[in-house]
């Protein structure tokens, strides 16, 4: 069968493409024409390249004609100086267009892609799929619409819907944890707080897995699963697997969050209006004092899903790619 990616071009949404190409799946992804350049890459891995924008419904009718299955991975992420609008312009209309093309195509099931921060702070970890809904910005805001939107348009029409929340996406190509590496191989890694909230990563390889088998298993249909990896520690314990890989010493001084948090706030209220990147994010010192553990059991038991790859194993090879791309 074809299926279709959104989000090819990017990190999650090209692991997913090429995994699934890899496994004989016949696989189109969606390339908006800012990023057309990307395409002989994704066509050179066997990939069938569909030139639309989740913001142009009329683009994605030939992008679902003939498809079985659409991942629907793409999302407008957290940008220097995007206003609101621009999030729910791709992540909630966006999902709409998606959602009403693959209807229309007479596509069978649409997995789509959410969060786990659509929980927010994990009050009492771990959290799963039923667990109260905080989402702490406009993104994780957006994505829970968007999630919403999507489930409820499964439940009125002949589509099935299967809605994921990855947690934690790393590995390498990705460099958002980079600051991190960096920070602790360069001596300059801020610890703020105690430490003691949770943290939880999923690796890349073990996430497009649980994706493959969202659109797979028949039993998923119209189901909500977390798909996050095998373990999670505090922040403390995931500072010292990275520290001892990169074979330095954790940071032995800790910060008060509150002061920090603030000035976030303010480098915000000045930079945004003025769209530059801010110095500082409120959601960056987020990752000091908001905990992130769930539970997975649900997808284990009812999709198979088994993540593989050890939160050490996983830090190892992000850690390896790193120092090959001299990013270190």
């Amino acid at each position: 069968m074809t299926v279709l990616v959104t989000g090819v071009t990017g990190f999650t949404g090209g692991h997913l493409a090429r995994y699934l190409r890899r496994r004989g799946q016949a696989v189109r992804g969606l390339v908006r024409p800012a990023r057309a350049a990307r395409a002989e890459a994704l066509r050179d891995a066997g990939i069938e390249v569909a030139i639309g924008d989740l913001t142009d419904p009329a683009s994605l009718v030939p992008a679902c004609a003939g498809v079985a299955v659409v991942y629907h991975i793409a999302a407008t992420y957290r940008e220097a100086g995007q206003g609101g609008a621009a999030y729910r312009d791709v992540n909630v209309d966006g999902t709409r267009h998606v959602l009403e093309a693959s209807l229309a195509a007479g596509a069978r099931r649409l997995v789509h892609c959410s969060t786990g921060g659509v929980h927010g702070h994990v009050e009492r970890p771990p959290a799963n799929e039923d667990a109260p809904f905080a989402p702490g910005d406009v993104y994780q805001r957006t994505k829970l619409e968007a999630e919403q939107l999507a489930s409820g348009f499964g439940r009125r029409h002949p589509l099935e819907v299967v809605v994921a929340r990855p947690i934690g996406i790393y590995g390498p190509g990705d460099t958002r944890f980079l600051k991190m590496f960096r920070g602790l191989a360069r001596g300059r890694f801020p610890m703020l707080g105690s430490g003691r909230v949770f943290y939880h990563l999923t690796y890349i390889d073990d996430l497009v897995e649980g994706f493959r088998l969202c659109g797979e298993t028949p039993s998923a249909a119209g189901r909500t699963y977390l798909l996050g990896g095998p373990e999670y520690t505090t922040l403390a314990e995931l500072v010292e697997i990275v520290a001892r890989e990169l074979k330095v010493s954790p940071p032995r001084v800790s910060w008060p969050v509150w002061p920090v948090w603030l000035a976030g706030a303010l480098c915000e209220l000045v930079s945004v209006p003025l769209r530059i990147e801010p110095p500082l994010y409120r959601r960056r010192v987020d990752f000091y004092r908001k905990s992130r553990a769930f539970d997975i059991s649900r997808a284990r038991a009812e999709l198979g899903y088994n993540p593989a790859v050890s939160l050490q194993d996983g830090i190892r090879r992000t850690a390896d790619w790193y120092r090959a791309q001299g990013l270190l």
